[in-house]
C-alpha cells in the first residue's frame, strides 16, 4: 500500500502533467489550504521585491558558443569542502510540515538521494536528528539569533552530534516582515487560543479534507522541536561556537560582506530573505556582482532568490555565485505531492540546467563566466578578461 501511494504521488507530478516549477506552484495551489499555499507563495507589503528577484533574470541574457560539441555537461561544485551533484542547496523553509507530513524529513530525503546538500530551519516541525538521519547525505542547520543563548547553544549542540556540517546564521530578520497575506488568512487567529476567533477562518481549511486528514495524522498543529526556550536573553553572532564552518545568510551590501569575511565566516548568501521581510530591495542577482566584487577568494559567495529554472541558476553562476540556494521551487513541490514533488523539482532544475549548458557549449559550471552573459545596461558588473557582459 505505501509503494504504491508513493507510486500514485510520484505519477502525479511526473511529465507531461508537470514540467516546470510553475506546474508545481499550480499543484501545490491545488491541494493547500490558502493559508499554507500564501505561506509559501507570498512576501511582504507590495511583494515588489519578491516579483522583482524573478525579474531581475530577465535582464540577463546569454552569449552562446555555437558549433562547440557538449556531449557531456559537469555539474559538480564543492561548497564548504563538499562536492555536490550540481549546483544547488535546499534553502531553510520553516514550518515545511505545514505543506506535507514530516515535510522537513521528506524535503531532506529528496536531497539526499540527489547529492545535493539540505538546509533545516530552526522553526522547523521535526526533530533535527531525524532531519539529518532522512538525508544522509550533507545537512546545515539554520540559526535564528532568537530564544535566548541557552536555546541556541543546546541547539549547535545536538546538531553537532547530529552531523550537520556547517551552520547558517541568518542576519536578515531583527522583526518579522508585513505579510498581508497572512493577515488576511487569519495565521495568528488560527494560531491562537480563542476558538470564536478561529471560525471566520477555519472554513479554508475545512475545503480541503485531504490535506486536513493527513495534518492531523501528522500530530495537528505543530511545535518546533528545535527550539527550547530557557529565557535568557539573544545570543549574539560573536557568542556563536560551532567546530565547523559558518554561512552568513541575508547579505545584501559590499560593505555586510566584507563583515562576513571579518568575522572568519566561510560563505555568505546573497539574499532578502525572497522578498519576505523588507519590501523595496533590489533584487538579489542585481547585488550579486557587487558582493562578489568586494570579496574576491576570501570567501565562497551563494546566492538566493527568484530561482525557478536551471538557466537562473547558470546567470548566477555567471555572475560569480559559487552555488544558489531555493526555498519557493522545491516548497512547491513538496506542497504538491512531499518528497516525490520535491524530487520532481530537483530533477526539473538540473535537466535545465544540462540542457542550458549545452546550447550555451560549455562543457562544465566551473568553465561558467561573464563572457556566457549580457546584462542590462544600468548593471554596474566588473568585466571580465575573457569577454564583455
Amino acid at each position: 500500500m505505501f509503494r504504491s501511494a508513493q507510486h500514485d504521488k510520484t505519477r502525479s507530478v511526473a511529465s507531461p502533467r508537470v514540467i516546470n516549477i510553475e506546474d508545481l506552484r499550480r499543484a501545490a495551489k491545488r491541494r493547500l489550504p490558502r493559508v499554507v499555499f500564501d505561506y509559501i507563495d507570498g512576501g511582504a507589503e507590495d511583494e515588489r521585491t519578491l516579483r522583482a528577484n524573478c525579474r531581475a533574470f530577465e535582464e540577463v541574457t546569454f552569449r552562446p558558443r555555437c558549433a562547440v560539441a557538449t556531449p557531456a555537461c559537469d555539474l559538480r561544485v564543492s561548497v564548504l569542502g563538499r562536492t555536490l551533484s550540481m549546483p544547488l542547496i535546499l534553502a531553510p523553509v520553516g514550518s515545511s510540515r505545514l505543506m506535507y507530513p514530516r515535510g522537513e524529513e521528506a524535503a531532506a530525503g529528496a536531497a539526499g538521494a540527489a547529492g545535493i546538500a539540505y538546509a533545516l530551519s530552526t522553526l522547523s516541525g521535526c526533530r533535527l536528528e531525524d532531519v539529518a538521519a532522512a538525508s544522509k547525505q550533507t545537512v546545515w542547520y539554520q540559526l535564528y539569533l532568537v530564544g535566548g543563548r541557552d536555546c541556541a547553544l543546546s541547539a549547535i549542540e545536538r546538531a553537532k552530534a547530529a552531523g550537520f556540517s556547517a551552520l547558517v546564521v541568518t542576519i536578515d530578520t531583527p522583526v518579522a516582515g508585513m505579510r498581508e497575506r497572512d493577515i488576511r488568512n487569519g495565521v495568528k487567529e488560527l494560531l491562537g487560543d480563542n476558538f470564536l476567533s478561529k471560525l471566520p477562518f477555519v472554513s479554508q481549511l475545512l475545503i480541503k479534507p485531504s490535506w486536513l486528514a493527513r495534518f492531523l495524522a501528522d500530530g495537528g498543529l505543530m511545535k518546533f522541536q528545535n527550539v527550547v526556550i530557557p529565557g535568557k536573553g539573544p545570543m549574539l553572532y560573536t557568542d556563536v561556537t560551532w567546530g565547523g564552518p559558518i554561512v552568513i545568510k541575508g547579505v545584501h551590501t559590499a560593505d555586510d560582506a566584507r563583515r562576513a569575511v571579518d568575522v572568519g565566516a566561510k560563505a555568505l548568501v546573497v539574499s532578502n530573505h525572497g522578498g519576505r521581510q523588507l519590501d523595496n530591495v533590489a533584487p538579489t542577482l542585481r547585488i550579486l556582482p557587487e558582493v562578489v566584487a568586494s570579496v574576491g577568494d576570501h570567501i565562497e559567495v551563494l546566492l538566493d532568490g527568484g530561482i525557478r529554472r536551471g538557466s537562473d541558476i547558470v546567470k548566477a553562476l555567471c555572475l560569480g555565485a559559487r552555488a544558489v540556494m531555493v526555498g519557493r521551487a522545491y516548497a512547491y513541490g513538496l506542497g504538491a505531492a512531499g518528497g516525490a514533488g520535491v524530487a520532481r523539482a530537483i530533477e526539473i532544475l538540473r535537466a535545465d540546467l544540462i540542457r542550458t549548458l549545452k546550447l550555451l557549449g560549455c562543457p562544465s559550471v566551473a568553465e561558467l563566466d561573464q563572457s556566457y552573459i549580457d546584462v542590462a545596461a544600468d548593471w554596474s558588473v566588473v568585466r571580465s578578461a575573457s569577454g564583455s557582459c
